[in-house]
């Protein structure tokens, strides 16, 4: 059977909020499920300091306002990064989500940090996948039951495409589940391309690259393999492995949306296909947009709803591929079904 996946596209006569309202009527009945009394979490993102294209809060709003309608307690959280920024601890997080109208006042519930002060708040769950033995996640995920995934699409410097699965599977890590997905991608410098310009040194969250023989140095015994590096350099002076680091960053990923979820009875995943860049929104300077604004997609299945959503931002053409690596965010895809996180053959219902 097809996964049912809801659609409401955006036009000059139907703005943001009036496409929200479309898919949230479609899921009333769904939402109906999200009892009296039940705490509901919000998983979003607030993006960094100078981002401008995450999920508004007065559109967060209009699902926390069907939520108290039902009587149920939503609120709204995100996890630490693990990148140098203000969303490195909890304090800096939240000054910045405030900042960014996170208030409960314009919420219409609180806003919290899942994973302590520092992101120390890490607990074990065993899974005994390919990859992975155990992730690490906040402990609050052994005890939520509901969860409404909020997901701002765009692209990403080492997997290309990043949705729902990443917003769970890396944006629900606690930064110890973060840094152990991230593990595997070790960057060097090509000397002959380097200027010692330091960018790659002052952006390390690590502490990784420092100047050895007038050319930045990668200690690879250190280095988290973020990836932050890659971005910060303008002179492509830092390889990866693509082919192959980053097809083992995609399915731990998959790996830990898939224990994540396994924890949790009720979910909604929605996808806001607004202001697609061509980075993350971790990266917010110098980060234009690759494709006009298509919509709103949700579903009960978080591999269909990525999959929806991909399949019409690239009908044209896959904005996600990158020259450097092409394949990953299919290799995505292939892996989540292989572990059964969601279905690939999904019905598509336009509103």
């Amino acid at each position: 059977m097809k996964s049912k996946v809801y659609f409401k596209s955006i036009s000059s006569s139907v703005d943001r909020k009036e496409c929200l309202v479309g898919i949230l009527n479609r899921l009333k009945e769904d939402l109906k499920e999200f009892e009296q009394g039940e705490i509901v979490g919000i998983k979003t993102t607030i993006g960094d300091s100078g981002d401008v294209g995450y999920v508004k809060p007065e559109l967060i709003r209009l699902i926390v306002d069907e939520l108290n309608n039902n009587k149920a307690k939503p609120f709204v959280f995100d996890t630490n990064v693990i990148y140098k920024g203000m969303r490195m601890n909890a304090v800096d997080h939240l000054n910045l989500a405030y900042s960014k109208g996170f208030l409960p006042q314009k919420l219409g519930c609180p806003f919290i940090i899942a994973d302590s002060v520092f992101g120390t708040d890490s607990k074990v769950i065993k899974l005994g996948l390919k990859n992975l033995k155990e992730i690490r996640v906040p402990s609050l995920i052994s005890v939520l039951e509901n969860l409404i995934v909020v997901t701002h699409i765009t692209g990403h410097m080492l997997t290309g495409y990043a949705a729902s699965i990443k917003n769970v599977g890396m944006g629900m890590a606690s930064r110890a589940g973060k840094q152990i997905q991230h593990s595997s991608l070790k960057p060097h410098v090509i000397k002959n391309k380097c200027t010692l310009c330091r960018c790659c040194v002052n952006i390390c969250p690590a502490g990784a690259i420092s100047e050895k023989e007038g050319k930045s140095f990668i200690n690879a015994s250190v280095c988290l393999g973020c990836g932050e590096c890659i971005s910060a350099c303008k002179f492509d002076a830092i390889h990866i492995n693509w082919q192959e680091d980053v097809n083992k960053l995609v399915e731990r990923t998959v790996e830990y949306a898939w224990g994540i979820l396994s924890c949790i009875k009720r979910r909604i995943f929605i996808n806001f296909a607004f202001d697609i860049t061509k980075e993350c929104d971790c990266m917010a300077d110098d980060n234009p947009r690759i494709i006009e604004d298509v919509g709103i997609f949700a579903s009960r299945d978080i591999l269909a709803v990525d999959k929806a959503c991909f399949d019409v931002l690239t009908r044209k053409e896959d904005v996600f591929a990158k020259h450097q690596n092409t394949k990953a965010h299919l290799h995505q895809f292939t892996y989540a079904k292989e572990i059964c996180l969601g279905h690939l053959d999904y019905e598509l219902v336009e509103l």
